[in-house]
């Protein structure tokens, strides 16, 4: 029942939202576009919920020689591939915000585990363990606010799975009141290398 609720509840709170997303957009849009060679999004085959692929929404961070299917973090030197607008926009996890075009689609909520990669079977096969790939895919999560890029794939899928277990339109507030801080502080932010 709070699945129906929650798709509900994340179409209404992103067109409420607008009039503060879309200035913002246009100008990260312009910002992105001027900065470097290349397009203004950047796409990529992400596992949604059931393990279906969809195809991700951010504002490119990167220049367009980066390697495209490969988690930021394994990079041996990620910064040398991120572009000067991009750093801005990753510590802020304002790239991330193209993705309300996906909660609109269908294809994600505001809150539940990040989108895998198609490439990571390994923390697809984590989450099976705990239920996490049956709930819908979200903006942020619980093991966003908990730690991010520095957990371990066992450790993420362990919070996911906790998600799953837990999922309450109150949960749901606390994800995003704990976003909206950590976006600002720039916390779990970490490009190249997992502790």
């Amino acid at each position: 029942m709070y699945l129906y609720m929650k798709r509900i509840t994340d179409v209404l709170c992103v067109i409420v939202a607008a009039p503060l997303w879309l200035p913002i957009m246009a100008v990260l849009a312009m910002l992105v576009g001027a900065s470097s060679r290349g397009g203004i999004f950047f796409t990529q085959k992400r596992y949604g919920r059931n393990k279906k692929f969809f195809r991700l929404y951010k504002f490119r961070s990167m220049y367009i020689s980066a390697p495209s299917d490969v988690p930021t973090h394994l990079l041996t030197n990620p910064h040398a591939h991120i572009t000067p607008v991009g750093r801005f926009l990753r510590k802020s996890s304002l790239d991330e915000l193209p993705q309300i075009f996906n909660i609109l689609a269908g294809d994600m909520s505001l809150v539940g585990p990040r989108p895998a990669l198609w490439n990571q079977d390994d923390l697809i096969a984590e989450r099976d363990k705990y239920g996490a790939n049956d709930v819908p895919v979200g903006l942020t999560g619980l093991a966003q606010v908990r730690g991010r890029d520095e957990l371990p794939i066992d450790v993420k899928a362990a919070y996911d799975g906790e998600y799953a277990e837990k999922i309450s339109l109150l949960l749901d507030i606390k994800i995003l009141f704990q976003t909206v801080i950590n976006a600002v502080t720039g916390r779990g932010v970490k490009e190249g290398g997992v502790k």
